[in-house]
């Protein structure tokens, strides 16, 4: 039987991307980060198969998602060489061809697009994959999308000379795209907004004025994830408390993703946001361990000490790429039997 989002309490999910295959992509060149730029390379099928090589992972990703039981599931982000490169690139006014390079503090290189003219969606960029993961599932879809302000911080400005205009400019873009899919039948749309608790000064500014400008018009539910990063690309001791995370109770957002699981986060930061439903994470990416569901039991309990049963969404801290597959499968099950363990005790 199907279970629709939001008639089932406690209902699972994941935040977006699982891992592909190892004959889709070169996974050791995956790890070395997150690309920005299209990453054309990191594909092993050539051009004229990778469609049909990208769908056939993708049902795999699905039939994973429904065997472990998830009750809200993604296409996985199979055809994604990043959760926001394949959107960023595809908007006129932005140069990928001959990119800028940014330098991290561990002097990493990283090629980020250029914005050289004004950012305008000419054509759909995710219908298609929606499409597909609703013709291959009865279950619930979710479908995201990187988020405004983070899409701005992704890029070197050499048109607008003003952040918030050309965020709000990218906002205006990442609408068109959502209003599309959710024509398209989209049960929920998620907006990937890792970078709000890198600069919380420029997201006080303007980060919820630019969200809200791209949920215009959105009648079905949407959701905003924040995270640390990806525990494969991020070493080290993350933080226990967000920088930016209360000021997303002004947003019209009606459900908050965050990662808690791994950094132990202090989940009385959940009472600044006592109007939301929470995406909770409950499993943690740094390590392969797979949780018993014992464990992911006693992560919901917590949340339920500040959320409302019927507000809590159960789901892994961030996107799941950079498992190994069996690793992510087994997680996602321990995911789906925890969350049962507390229905059960919810009666």
């Amino acid at each position: 039987m199907t279970i629709k989002s939001g008639t089932r309490i406690l209902p699972t999910t994941v935040v977006g991307s699982y891992p592909q295959p190892d004959w889709l992509v070169d996974r050791e060149m995956l790890s070395k980060g997150v690309p920005r730029t299209r990453l054309h390379s990191l594909w092993r099928v050539s051009n004229e198969y990778l469609q049909q090589a990208q769908d056939d992972a993708t049902i795999l990703a699905i039939r994973d998602m429904e065997r472990a039981g998830i009750d809200i599931i993604t296409d996985g982000e199979i055809r994604r060489e990043s959760y926001s490169n394949l959107f960023a690139n595809s908007l006129e006014g932005i140069d990928d061809k001959q990119p800028a390079i940014v330098i991290s503090k561990a002097g990493i290189e990283t090629p980020i697009p250029r914005v050289v003219g004004k950012i305008v969606r000419t054509h759909a960029v995710e219908v298609r994959d929606l499409q597909f993961l609703k013709a291959n599932t009865d279950l619930p879809c979710k479908i995201t999308l990187p988020g405004p302000f983070t899409l701005g911080k992704q890029a070197k400005d050499e048109y607008y000379r003003d952040d918030e205009e050309m965020v709000m400019d990218f906002a205006a873009a990442v609408n068109e795209e959502a209003l599309a899919l959710q024509a398209a039948g989209a049960d929920i749309i998620q907006f990937d907004e890792p970078w709000l608790r890198q600069d919380p000064e420029a997201a006080n500014r303007y980060a919820v004025k630019a969200i809200n400008r791209a949920l215009q018009g959105l009648t079905i539910p949407t959701a905003v994830h924040l995270c640390f990063g990806y525990a494969a690309v991020v070493k080290g001791q993350k933080p226990t408390g967000y920088s930016f995370l209360s000021g997303l109770s002004d947003s019209i957002a009606q459900q908050i993703s965050i990662e808690a699981a791994q950094p132990k986060l202090d989940l009385g930061v959940l009472s600044d946001l006592s109007g939301k439903k929470i995406m909770l994470g409950v499993l943690d990416l740094s390590s392969h361990s797979i949780e018993d569901p014992g464990l992911v039991a006693d992560r919901i309990r917590s949340g339920l000490k500040y959320v409302r049963a019927e507000n809590l969404i159960p789901a892994p801290d961030c996107g799941m790429k950079y498992l190994p597959r069996h690793v992510a499968f087994g997680k996602l099950q321990a995911l789906a039997q925890g969350a049962q363990i507390v229905r059960n005790e919810l009666g």
